[in-house]
Order: C-alpha cells, then sequence, then structure tokens
C-alpha cells in the first residue's frame, strides 16, 4: 500500500511529507520544489495490545508511545502539480507517471488561499478551485488512457488491459458499467459516458483526500468552512513539524494525533510564544490534522485493518514484545495472513490461533482490526 501525496507548488506539501516522515527534504515556496518523487514512511495510529496483555513492546518497525502503536505506511511526495498537467504542461508527464503507484491521494491544499494556481504568492485565491482542478487533471489523464487505444477497444476486458498499469480489476470495471447503466458494447459511448465512466473509475482506484493546510493563517478563516464540508481535514504541517522537533529535543512532551502537549524543558520567550500558538490552534482544530488524516486515509478510505502475529508467544526469538504489525487489506483470511508474514507459513499452514480470546481460528477466518493472530504451520 502507498500514498500518495500531491499538491500545487507552495501548498506546503513538503512541509507536509516532512512532517508527517521526519525526513531532511527540500522545502521552498516557489514552483517544483519537489521534481523527484521523495518516498519515505509515514505512520497511522492504533493503540497497541501491550494494554490487553500488560506487557512493554518492543516494535521491529515503527514505535509506540503510551500504548499508541505507530505502524509505517510509505508515503511518496510527488512532483507539483499545474493546471493542465493531463496535457503535459510543467511536470505533467512525470506526475502522473509517478502517480500510478499510488492506492490513495492526499492533495495538499493551501487553505489560506494566498498563493494562486501555479503556486505563485497572491493576496486572494479560492482553494476551493485547487480541489477542482487535481480531480479534472486526473479524471482527464484517465480518459486519455481510455482513449490512447478506443479504436481496438471492444468491451471491459479491454478496458481492463488499458488500465493495467494501474492495477485495475475487470470486476471494478464491470460494476461501474453496471452502476451507470453503460451499454456493454464500449464503442456506442458518448464522450461525456467516456467522462463519466472514468470520473467513476479515478474515484474508486486512487481517491483523494484534502488535506486543507496552512488552517493556521488568519486568510482561512474565509475558506475552512468550504474546504470542511467537501470532506476536508484542517492541517498545520509546519505545527506538526514544530512539535515533532520541540519534543525531539525534549522540549516537549507531545504524541502525535494529540489535541495537546505538554512544556517539560527549558524554552526561549521565542520558543514559548510559538508554542502558546500552536497551542491555541490545537484547541480550535483538536489537532494538527496530520496523524488524522493518515488514518484516515487507511483505516477509511482504504479500509485496511491493522493485525499483530506472533509464533508461539508474544515476544520473538531476540525477546522482542510483540514486534511486528502489519496493515493489511479488509476481508483478508487467517490464510492470506500467513502468506503475508511468509511464504512457508501459508504452505504449510494448519491453523490460527486469535491470541486475545485463545480460540482457533481456520484459515478462513476473516481477521478483524487489532486481532493478535498465532499462526500454526508445519514442519
Amino acid at each position: 500500500m502507498k500514498i500518495g501525496l500531491v499538491g500545487k507548488p507552495s501548498s506546503g506539501k513538503s512541509t507536509f511529507f516532512k512532517a508527517a516522515t521526519l525526513i531532511d527534504t527540500k522545502i521552498g515556496n516557489f514552483p517544483f520544489t519537489t521534481i523527484n518523487p521523495s518516498i519515505g514512511f509515514g505512520y497511522v495510529r492504533v493503540s497497541c495490545p501491550e494494554k490487553f496483555f500488560n506487557v512493554k513492546c518492543n516494535p521491529r518497525q515503527g514505535f509506540c508511545i503510551e500504548g499508541n502503536r505507530f505502524v509505517p505506511v510509505e508515503l511518496v511526495d510527488v512532483a507539483g502539480l499545474v493546471p493542465g498537467a493531463h496535457e503535459g504542461k510543467g511536470m505533467g508527464n512525470k506526475f502522473l507517471d509517478d502517480l500510478r503507484q499510488a492506492d490513495c491521494l492526499i492533495h495538499v491544499v493551501d487553505a489560506s488561499g494566498t498563493t494562486d494556481s501555479e503556486g505563485k504568492e497572491c493576496s486572494e485565491h479560492n482553494p476551493l478551485e485547487d480541489v477542482k482542478f487535481l480531480k479534472d487533471e486526473l479524471n482527464r489523464w484517465f480518459l486519455s488512457i481510455l482513449e490512447k487505444n478506443w479504436k481496438k477497444i471492444s468491451d471491459a476486458k479491454d478496458i481492463a488491459k488499458q488500465f493495467s498499469g494501474l492495477k485495475v480489476l475487470l470486476s471494478v470495471i464491470s460494476e461501474i458499467i453496471k452502476e451507470l447503466n453503460l451499454d456493454e458494447k464500449v464503442k456506442t459511448w458518448t464522450g461525456e459516458e467516456r467522462l463519466n465512466f472514468v470520473t467513476k473509475l479515478r474515484e474508486k482506484v486512487q481517491p483523494i483526500l484534502i488535506a486543507a493546510n496552512k488552517v493556521d493563517k488568519p486568510e482561512a478563516e474565509r475558506w475552512i468552512g468550504e474546504l470542511t464540508k467537501t470532506g476536508g481535514v484542517p492541517c498545520s504541517a509546519e505545527a506538526e513539524l514544530a512539535l515533532k522537533e520541540a519534543e525531539k529535543n525534549n522540549l516537549i512532551k507531545y504524541i502525535p494525533g494529540n489535541k495537546d502537549f505538554e512544556i517539560i524543558g527549558e524554552v526561549t520567550d521565542k520558543q514559548k510564544l510559538a508554542l502558546e500558538k500552536i497551542k491555541e490552534s490545537l484547541k480550535k482544530f483538536s489537532s494538527t490534522g496530520i496523524q488524522v488524516i493518515m488514518n484516515k486515509a487507511v483505516f477509511e478510505v482504504l479500509q485496511y485493518i491493522a493485525v499483530f502475529p506472533v509464533v508461539k508467544k508474544l515476544s520473538d526469538k531476540e525477546g522482542r514484545i510483540l514486534p511486528d504489525a502489519f496493515l493489511i487489506p479488509p476481508n483478508s483470511t487467517a490464510l492470506d495472513f500467513a502468506y503475508k508474514i511468509h511464504e512457508d507459513f501459508g504452505k504449510k499452514f494448519i491453523t490460527a490461533i486469535d491470541v486475545k480470546t485463545k480460540q482457533r481460528v481456520g484459515k478462513n477466518y476473516k481477521l478483524k482490526n487489532l486481532d493478535v493472530i498465532e499462526i500454526v504451520s508445519g514442519n
């Protein structure tokens, strides 16, 4: 699973990426700060089963703070987008090609409206136009893929082949054709019907979440209401980055996603003033929004679940307790999970044990979020 991070130049996208991953990437208010995609790991937050078993976990990947487990998710920050990308404008072709690998997109929008459609500073710009233009660009990109070999396309199977680079299943194609009541003989589709089809397809294949960034700027007051009506999540990437840096330097105690933090170190007057401003923003929006939107992308939009594997006991052979947490697709079975852990576990699967209930479950058992599962396999 990969989450794509998109947005026009100067939307704060690179700051969002750095705040989510703490990777040292270039940040700047000018077009095409990001040219080649930056790849890192953001994190989703779940309740760690260490609480249930009354133990202290030792993650192999990610980390755990006071019973909150942070599980890594691959995050891809692609080149800044400008209108006309599907026609090759700006970094358009490269941007769209980089997006092929993403299962879900987080669109970082400048909620303050102080940068225009090309990322240049301005006094007033409606961020809802940015929301619209990204959807339009992606829909037009999908349309160009559909129509590239239109003369050779005759049915749903041909369409699935055309979109194979985006891993589109034939069942999804057929479902959309039925949902829109389109003729199975696709040659009869009008231009409008083609656009309606690819729009629905894009929504299913690459759903978009809106990160309404820079909400702590005064100018955002005008737009934030409309952005949240479209499903936008109020965010302040700068505030999240500042809090994580302060926490790393032992100035504050902060758990990503929390609505407050505690000052525990010696801070200057300037630092105290900045932290107080962040506190005000947290009280207003309940969090910086970064953790909220990461969790929303993985657990609500993609509907993945977090499952913890153990082998005979809670610790591995190195003595690490509850070392692993896997993010797996919805409707995954115990057998699917066995293969996810290791191919041999899948091939030699005997049974599985729900460690919390101590009950045996079969290979067809559908896993639930926060399950702790022991796989029993043959030699």
